[in-house]
């Protein structure tokens, strides 16, 4: 049972995952703060996107509007810049065959989860809030629940903290991942998400599509396209 009374730091990229993840949070915690983390990203467009889908989340309900605390940004150049991937570098996104997508950026949840940790103790909550999944995923081993579980147990001894990792799209898909924001905002959180969240590798906001903008050719975009399509389908 979720404390209500407890509050929570969300892991927020200005994706589709984490902006379903702070709207998840809002309905359930008091108070609800934001971690961005600004690492080299080829599609850096994302961070862009954070202010306007934090305010248009928050705008949707009174209640949310009251728990939505402060914002985080955090630099990370130092990951990008040691970090070999298509996301850190202008190189070719494709899934081989066998191993790692190129877009697997090596560390990069557990990084993010350690950095998470040290503002939330910084500000005094113990539930970080990720939108990690396991079901619809690129491969990524740090989307792991197991992963996770593990992360949840090292910060907790290494800090000397209670600290909670919750993943509330750990076992959706992306087409389940639009029905729990439906569920949690109806249609207009739906809007908000499709229209000002970033998912495109590529960072192209160029065309709005029914699923949102981006190349519409990526792994990011194909997997949110068909995820959108099983939604409405």
């Amino acid at each position: 049972m979720i404390d209500e009374h407890q509050g929570a730091l969300v892991l927020f990229s200005g994706g589709q995952d984490s902006a379903s993840c702070l709207a998840w949070a809002l309905d359930r915690f008091e108070r609800v703060e934001t971690v961005g983390f600004d690492y080299g990203q080829r599609h850096v467009v994302e961070m862009a996107c954070r202010d306007r889908v934090r305010d248009g989340i928050a705008g949707l309900n009174p209640l949310w509007r009251r728990r939505l605390g402060r914002d985080h940004r955090v630099d990370l150049a130092s990951l990008g810049a040691v970090a070999e991937s298509a996301l850190t570098r202008d190189t070719a996104i494709h899934v081989p065959d066998h191993g790692l997508p190129t877009t697997f950026v090596p560390g990069r949840n557990l990084v993010f989860l350690t950095f998470a940790a040290i503002v939330a103790q910084a500000c005094n909550l113990r539930r970080l809030v990720g939108g990690m999944c396991e079901t619809d995923f690129s491969g990524y081993p740090d989307c792991r629940d197991d992963t996770i579980k593990a992360m949840q147990v090292a910060l907790n001894l290494g800090m000397e903290r209670r600290f909670v990792i919750d993943t509330p799209l750990m076992w959706l898909d992306k087409a389940s991942s639009w029905r729990l924001v439906e569920q949690l905002g109806g249609e207009a959180l739906v809007e908000c998400i499709r229209v000002e969240t970033h998912s495109c590798y590529q960072g192209n906001r160029d065309i709005l599509y029914a699923w949102g903008y981006g190349c519409a050719a990526c792994p990011a975009c194909r997997l949110r396209a068909a995820g959108w399509a099983a939604y409405r389908g």
